[in-house]
C-alpha cells in the first residue's frame, strides 16, 4: 500500500508497529512532490502522532477481520462483549472500548459494535453509526424559543450530554451519530 492510499480508519504496519490513520490530508504543492500529512494512532500503545510522507513510500497493508459483538457488560476495568453467533465472550480493554461504549443506553440490550481484528488482536472497537437514545433531562421548551437552530444541553440515558434542537423533551427518544456525538433526528 502507498502513502496516497491511507484513508481514516485504514490499519498500516510500518517498523513492525500496526498504524490507524486518524486523519489524512493529501498536499501537492507545484514544482514540489506531493506528500501525505497524515494523523497516526499506535495500536498498542494508544498514542496518536502525525507523521509526513514523501515521495509517496510504500507500506505495509494490514488484512483486517470485521466481526460484529455485541455489549453484555463490564468487570472493572474490562468490557465483556460477546458473538452474537457463537456466543463466545472476548474481555476488552476500558480504554480501547470506551469510546463505543458511552453509546450504550443503560436499559435494554447492548449494542452491537464492529471490532477490527488482525494477527488475532483487537485493532479497534467501533460503536453502530447511529444509535437510538432516550432524553433523561433537558431544559423544558418555552414558547418563543424560535431562533433559528436554537439548541439545549441534553442528558442522554446512557450518560453522556449532547445538543439537541428546542423541540426535545424529556423522555424522547433520539437518534444520535456516534461518529460526531451529535443529535441527528427524533427515533
Amino acid at each position: 500500500m502507498e502513502a496516497k492510499d491511507l484513508r481514516p480508519g485504514k490499519f498500516f504496519r510500518m517498523n513492525g508497529i500496526i498504524y490507524e490513520v486518524v486523519d489524512y490530508e493529501f498536499r501537492q504543492q507545484p514544482r514540489l512532490a506531493a506528500s501525505v500529512k497524515a494523523k497516526i494512532r499506535n495500536i498498542k500503545s494508544g498514542a496518536i502522532s502525525e507523521e509526513n510522507f514523501k515521495g509517496n513510500p510504500y507500506m505495509e497493508d494490514v488484512l483486517t477481520e470485521w466481526i460484529d459483538m455485541q455489549y453484555s457488560y463490564n468487570d472493572g476495568e474490562l468490557y465483556y462483549f460477546m458473538n452474537p453467533e457463537t456466543y463466545d465472550t472476548v474481555p476488552v480493554n476500558k480504554a480501547l472500548a470506551e469510546g463505543a461504549i458511552k453509546f450504550n443506553p443503560a436499559e435494554g440490550e447492548g449494542i452491537v459494535c464492529k471490532f477490527a481484528y488482525a494477527d488475532g488482536e483487537i485493532l479497534n472497537v467501533i460503536p453502530p453509526t447511529i444509535v437510538t437514545l432516550t432524553v433523561v433531562d433537558t431544559e423544558p421548551s418555552v414558547a418563543g424559543d424560535t431562533a433559528r437552530n436554537a439548541m439545549k444541553n441534553a442528558t442522554l440515558d446512557s450518560g453522556i450530554t449532547i445538543k439537541v434542537p428546542m423541540f426535545v423533551n424529556n423522555g424522547d427518544k433520539i437518534n444520535v451519530d456516534t461518529r460526531t456525538s451529535e443529535y441527528k433526528d427524533r427515533a
